[in-house]
């Protein structure tokens, strides 16, 4: 795409109505008089009060706790130098979206039309009140180290220059990975920086506390090497200047270890690299043209290591890895400052992220068929990687408490859970999920066991090792050893044998013998003949039904490279369909305050009365595993409460009376359309005989039409989280997952089965 084409886009999308990218939602309720009364006139009165009392009670009582301020005076923008206040507002609205996105943290961007130092300083230190943190941004130097020093002494809250410090954090950590991956000692390293502006001030004033010799580091300006025979050195940089003979850049990196570049673009030539030592580290985090290109400086030296600040190279150097997540700790510890112990705390936590396997989302998201692992070319994590949020927010905030600067205390692995549920709603009942299995482990002195066939789909591979590491479930694999070990090699996963066991049908006899001769006893009256279970035990599905089946395993999840109608046959015929029961496909859906039940989404075409009573029982007892609320049952129809006489809705009516029937305990009404199970105040104007006494949360679909076609429209047009399907009705614990399934969807649906499991009498 040109750069033409980008502005036009870029343009259109800032402009379009509401124009910006940024508005202020509401977080508490105003729909009535009596919201309305709380929220303002006369009850805020009494947080008011309060908050005079104790003026850190404004942390109690607004939302001032997280509410960052991403402060400029427009004198240093991106690459567009000093542009004005005015101008700056795209680009503060810009980190405003960053820091809601990836840490949940609400920004007001201020735009401050001041360039004097001193009056920018006043303007920011009146609006203490209003904030829990101050990210400045896009400030010139060097008067960006003045306004920052000044306002972190004054100030009662973190204050932290963004162009200073997050690159230096995440630089570091890079530059500590880079040394780990060329077995290199940071006390004997060898560095220059090209760059002596705010972030390049800030990021070899990291190096220093992390661990590099003073004498070891070399900055160079525009104007060469900074070294003590200069006087033309401001107080900043007087900090670098070195004992030298060296006078330009190109003579600093003879025999240097490390470069990095935070400077301009194409400073870097590649004779000067040429003169570097063996498997040189180059940082060229000019933007948005580096120091030297990556294809460049590889091609002048194949061993070196490069990284830039941009998204089209390995090894992008971005400050997104950062400040959200540092601000994340440090608002939730309420803490005074940002201090180096907390950088360095940051540091670390993601340099030591980069070492573990990389999850699928992130594959995903970059629409690649390449595993990130890391090396020379993932010395970071990515920007998208959901893990950083819970590594490095909790090591600023632990940082910070260690340290003294928090005004609050928090157990770790307590806000490590809550960091967790910011994940989106499955988050919580995963997390639920996963205590119960823990609580079942230590109960019985072993975890649950799941069979997985084809084992060779990089997806199921990647998910069995996310189960691994989680450590609540083991994990057999039906396939070739030999092909699903070299894949998840292929894949980065390391030691992959030691994860899971991996069973192959096709050459384990004895099993085959064993299974083979227990599907001709179950089926031989059905029709299948002893040579033909023998054939048959040999796909995956039959096998691992049949492990299911002769108690091998505890559950087992399938599908996946074929229809969901081909998976469940196998199921039916090995494990079997619970007595008096409906085979039946229920859906979790999850929207960030509700839990949805909708069945049948998978099985039944045109169940009758008798069956959909069976599904709505079925479905009810799923529910009450996985809600605290009790369980509200619609029997849903195109018509409410005999308003149409036809067939299809008539069944429905019988199918509720049944219900009521046999279960006078059971809060169940219908038949009824979707919106009177979803609307309280329409039945209760409507039909105030309903005996819903809340909006349902288990919803039962007349038909397969109905419940497929509602799940799929919910799931493609609104804002939730699918879990499922969770298949009711067999003897044993078994589920089929989608063919279009997730990594993430994949390991959900394995938490579900195992609980089902754990859940389940034993046979």
């Amino acid at each position: 795409m040109s750069d033409e084409e980008i502005d036009r886009l870029a343009l259109a999308y800032h402009e379009r109505a509401p124009a910006g990218k940024i508005y202020t939602g509401l977080s508490k309720p105003a729909a009535t008089q009596q919201d309305l009364t709380l929220a303002y006139s006369p009850g805020v009165a009494a947080p008011c009060l309060e908050i005079a009392k104790n003026e850190d009670d404004s942390f109690r009582y607004t939302g001032r706790g997280n509410l960052v301020g991403v402060i400029s005076n427009g004198t240093a923008v991106l690459g567009l130098g000093d542009i004005g206040a005015h101008a700056a507002k795209p680009v503060m609205e810009g980190k405003a979206m960053l820091f809601k996105k990836f840490a949940d943290i609400n920004v007001f961007d201020v735009e401050v039309n001041a360039k004097d130092p001193a009056a920018f300083i006043a303007a920011v230190k009146s609006l203490e009140p209003t904030f829990g943190g101050i990210n400045l941004e896009d400030i010139k130097a060097p008067e960006c180290f003045e306004i920052e020093e000044t306002l972190r002494e004054q100030m009662n809250i973190p204050v932290m220059h963004d162009d200073q410090h997050g690159t230096a954090i995440i630089a570091s950590a890079a530059f500590l990975n880079a040394l780990t991956v060329t077995q290199r000692d940071i006390k004997t390293t060898k560095i220059v920086f090209s760059g002596s502006g705010a972030a390049a001030i800030a990021t070899a004033n990291l190096f220093l506390a992390l661990g590099v010799n003073p004498e070891n580091l070399t900055m160079c300006d525009s104007k060469g090497v900074v070294s003590k025979s200069r006087t033309d050195l401001n107080k900043y940089k007087v900090k670098f200047a070195r004992e030298t003979s060296k006078k330009t850049i190109e003579d600093a990196l003879d025999g240097a270890d490390v470069f990095v570049g935070v400077s301009a673009a194409n400073v870097l030539k590649p004779t000067m690299i040429m003169k570097m030592a063996k498997n040189p580290v180059i940082f060229a985090l000019a933007n948005p043209d580096p120091e030297i290109l990556p294809d460049v400086a590889l091609a002048a030296r194949p061993d070196a290591i490069v990284a830039t600040g941009r998204s089209d190279y390995p090894n992008q150097v971005n400050n997104v890895l950062g400040f959200p997540y540092i601000f994340r700790g440090a608002l939730d510890v309420r803490a005074r400052t940002i201090n180096t112990e907390m950088k360095l705390a940051a540091v670390r936590a993601i340099a030591d992220l980069a070492k573990e396997d990389v999850p699928d989302v992130v594959n995903r998201a970059y629409k690649t068929e390449q595993t990130y692992q890391f090396g020379r070319d993932y010395l970071i994590p990515k920007p998208v990687d959901p893990r950083v949020l819970l590594r490095v927010a909790p090591a600023v905030a632990k940082a910070a408490i260690d340290t003294g600067v928090a005004r609050v205390k928090l157990d770790m692995n307590q806000y490590r859970e809550r960091l967790e549920l910011m994940g989106g709603p499955s988050k919580r009942l995963m997390r639920s999920i996963r205590k119960d299995l823990a609580a079942h482990r230590q109960k019985t002195g072993r975890k649950i066991h799941l069979a997985i066939p084809h084992g060779h789909d990089k997806r199921i591979i990647r998910a069995a090792a996310q189960l691994f590491d989680d450590g609540e479930i083991d994990v057999t694999l039906l396939g070739s050893r030999k092909h699903i070990t070299r894949i998840a090699g292929e894949m980065g996963i390391k030691d992959f044998e030691s994860k899971v066991k991996i069973i192959d049908p096709l050459k384990d006899e004895e099993l085959t013998q064993r299974f083979g001769e227990k599907l001709f006893e179950l089926r031989q009256r059905k029709g299948i003949s002893r040579a033909a279970a023998q054939q048959l035990i040999r796909g995956h599905d039959y096998f691992a039904g049949m492990m299911l089946q002769c108690g091998d395993v505890d559950g087992q999840i399938s599908g996946l490279v074929e229809s969901y109608q081909r998976a469940v046959r196998p199921l039916i015929e090995t494990v079997g369909v619970q007595k008096d029961e409906a085979l039946a496909g229920v859906y979790l859906i999850m929207t960030r305050e509700k839990q949805f039940f909708l069945a049948d989404c998978t099985i039944n075409i045109d169940p009758d009365a008798d069956q959909l009573v069976e599904i709505a029982e079925a479905t009810a007892d799923v529910a009450k595993q996985y809600m605290k609320d009790p369980v509200r049952l619609a029997m849903l129809s195109f018509a409410s409460f005999g308003a149409t006489r036809h067939e299809h809705v008539d069944k429905v009516a019988k199918a509720t009376r049944l219900l009521q029937e046999r279960h006078p305990g059971l809060c169940v009404d219908g038949e009824m359309q979707a919106d009177v199970a979803l609307n309280e105040t329409l039945r209760h104007n409507e039909f105030p005989f309903c005996k819903l006494d809340g909006d349902a949360n288990v919803l039962v679909f007349p038909n397969l039409d109905a419940a497929n076609i509602a799940y799929k429209l919910l799931i493609n047009i609104a804002d939730v989280t699918p879990i499922g399907p969770v298949l009711v009705g067999l003897n044993k614990p078994a589920n089929i997952l989608q063919q279009s399934a997730t990594v993430e969807e994949i390991v959900n649906l394995a938490y579900m089965t195992a609980h089902m499991a754990a859940s389940s009498p034993p046979s």
